[in-house]
């Protein structure tokens, strides 16, 4: 082995162990937006982001998921997980205008999501149902703003 290898060595496995930390344990996520208020902040919170969960099969309704949007796949989204497959959820049609509920059974192999600010937020209520394989993870900790640090606020009542 030369001086080069030597050196490029290290780096190389470096990188892989990078890559797969980010593509199968979990990341850092930057979020912003109006549709989580209050949980998260609308100038950006940074979030740790766990990938574990989604292919174990260990999300539950409460948790914050992070997903690639059914209407624009080069985007990730944050909302709410309220209902698993086979769950029934009951939910505001048009809370703007009206106190009109809907109530659906979660199709197999779907979850429902929501933003915690039901009035400036788009999820399953416009969207539907999300497929289980598009959910990329679950947000568990806080690292910034700093006055937020720490694990993630239970949904507000």
């Amino acid at each position: 082995m030369g001086e080069w290898s030597s050196r490029v060595i290290p780096i190389v496995r470096g990188l892989c162990l990078l890559y797969v930390t980010h593509k199968y344990l979990g990341t850092t996520v930057v979020t912003y937006g109006p549709s989580m208020l209050p949980t998260l902040g609308i100038t950006g919170n940074v979030l740790l982001m766990e990938r574990i969960s989604t292919r174990t099969g260990k999300l539950r309704p409460g948790d914050v998921v992070f997903f690639r949007s059914p209407e624009n796949p080069r985007r990730v989204v944050c909302k709410r997980l309220v209902g698993m497959e086979g769950d029934q959820v009951t939910y505001v049609v048009d809370p703007k205008n009206s106190d009109k509920c809907n109530t659906i059974v979660v199709q197999k192999g779907h979850v429902w999501v929501e933003g915690d600010n039901i009035y400036n937020t788009k999820d399953s209520r416009n969207f539907g149902a999300v497929p289980y394989g598009l959910v990329e993870g679950k947000a568990f900790w806080t690292l910034l703003p700093r006055k937020d640090f720490g694990s993630l606020a239970p949904k507000p009542k």
